[in-house]
This record gives structure tokens, C-alpha cells and sequence, in this order.
């Protein structure tokens, strides 16, 4: 995935970039049958367009550059965010159920569900902490003029 960028002014190795492409998603939003996903995003407040990033190549005020993140990576991310959460819901609520005396599934489950929940909010709060997490959600900087194409090495 990739957007396109202007440096606006680079401190150090810290570049501040605007966002010069507002499209969203898959980028068919005002195409017949696009499903105008930017405008929903849009209903819960406008993305901040300044931001920094590390930069390791000379750049100026006014420079192009190309933002990218890994191939799969926004999926990766998701899965985890709302998957993972999802089914430790429900294989706690069903091992609670499992595991309660006569009479008492559902308050089991229920306990159960809420402790899958607690826990896939511990597994959500580490892994920011995990280098190898952060590495595989990296955002890259090139040139406008560059074609970038992120590989993953880690395979």
C-alpha cells in the first residue's frame, strides 16, 4: 500500500510530510460502484495529513516522496486487532460453558468470554512492544521518483 507525500521540513532525520492523496481503501470511492468508504471514515473526523517518519536520503522542503507499508500488513494488523479479540471471546465463553457445574453454564461462560476478552486486550497492549511486530507494520520513505515495492523478507 502506498500514498504519496510533500516534505514540508525535515529536522535531523525526522521528515514532517502532508499527505497529497486523500483517496481511501481501494481507492474507488467516487467510481460506479465504489463504496464511497472514505466518505464513513470521513463521519468520525478528518485524518491528521502532517506527520513525521525517519528519513535516511537527502530530502528537502517541498520534496515528493512515496510512503509504503509491507504487503499485508494493514490485514495483518486487523486480524489481530478484531480477530484475535473475537475468538478468544468465544473459546473462553465455550470453555467456561465446559468446565461449570450443573446449572451455572452461562455465568461460566460469560467469565470465560470476558477473561478471552481480557486477554487478547493483553496480547493487543504487548505487541507494539515486539520488535519483530513493529518491524512487519514499518512505514518506508523513497523518492517520488523511486518505485517502491515492499518485499517481505521475513519469510
Amino acid at each position: 500500500m502506498q500514498a504519496r507525500a510533500r516534505v514540508l521540513r525535515v529536522e535531523g532525520r525526522q521528515a514532517w510530510l502532508e499527505l497529497t492523496e486523500t483517496a481511501g481503501g481501494c481507492g474507488r470511492c467516487d467510481e460506479p460502484g465504489g463504496c464511497r468508504s472514505v466518505q464513513i471514515h470521513h463521519a468520525f473526523g478528518l485524518p491528521e495529513k502532517v506527520f513525521s517518519l525517519p528519513v535516511d536520503f537527502p530530502v528537502g522542503p517541498g520534496d515528493r516522496v512515496v510512503i509504503s507499508i509491507p504487503d499485508g500488513a494493514p490485514l495483518s494488523a486487523a486480524l489481530v486487532a478484531y480477530g484475535l479479540g473475537t475468538v478468544l471471546l468465544l473459546l473462553g465463553a465455550a470453555l467456561g460453558s465446559l468446565v461449570a457445574p450443573d446449572g451455572r453454564a452461562d455465568l461460566f461462560g460469560v467469565i470465560g468470554g470476558v477473561a478471552g476478552l481480557a486477554l487478547a486486550w493483553l496480547i493487543n497492549r504487548a505487541l507494539p512492544r515486539s520488535r519483530r511486530w513493529r518491524h512487519r507494520l514499518r512505514l518506508e520513505l523513497a523518492p517520488a521518483d523511486h518505485c517502491v515495492q515492499s518485499v517481505d523478507t521475513s519469510r
